[in-house]
This record gives C-alpha cells, sequence and structure tokens, in this order.
C-alpha cells in the first residue's frame, strides 16, 4: 500500500468511530487532508478556485469548529476528503495531467 492509500483507509476508519475521536485528533485529520487535497491537486494541473465553493474550504470551515459539529457532520466530511483524495490518486496515477486557461 502507498501512505495515501494508507491515510485514506486511517480516515474512513476515523469516520467510522467518529464519535471515539477527541477533537484533537479529527482536528488533525481533516488539516492533514486539505493539505494532501492541495498537494495532489497541485501535483495533477488542478487549481483551487479559492472561493468558498471549494471542497477544501468546507473542510476547513468544519476542521476550525470541530467542536461544534455533530458527529454525524464530522463522519460526512471525513468521508469526503476520503473519496476526495481517492479520486486525485487515481488521476494522479493515471499519468493524467491537467492543463487550465486563464480567462482574458
Amino acid at each position: 500500500m502507498t501512505s495515501t492509500n494508507d491515510f485514506i483507509a486511517e480516515i474512513i476508519r476515523a469516520a467510522n468511530r467518529v464519535e471515539r475521536l477527541g477533537n484533537p485528533e479529527k482536528r488533525r485529520l481533516l488539516r492533514r487532508a486539505v493539505m494532501m487535497i492541495s498537494n495532489l491537486r497541485e501535483r495533477t494541473g488542478i487549481p483551487s478556485s479559492n472561493t468558498n465553493h471549494d471542497a477544501v474550504f468546507d473542510l476547513q470551515a468544519i476542521e476550525v469548529s470541530v467542536e461544534r459539529r455533530k458527529p454525524g457532520e464530522i463522519k460526512k466530511v471525513l468521508l469526503m476528503a476520503a473519496d476526495m483524495i481517492r479520486t486525485l490518486h487515481i488521476v494522479l496515477d493515471s499519468g493524467t495531467q491537467i492543463t487550465t486557461k486563464v480567462p482574458e
């Protein structure tokens, strides 16, 4: 297994036992997920939208307010992060390079 696959498995295991996780652990997982998603996006050529419509923004918003979130909400966002990482990892492994054109 790669470290990316290991992290995806770690996120999924955490999501399945989210009620037993402390807030620091939830925050750490979300922070790591955001960093990995950003890194994978950069490596595949996918730019961040830098708007609140970017899914990474949702992860960051929940990460900073994790203590006020319900377990179901944390579970949902952890699974979303795992899916994003998995999808980006597949794109990267396929050798697909994405290029974007800046509007004039």
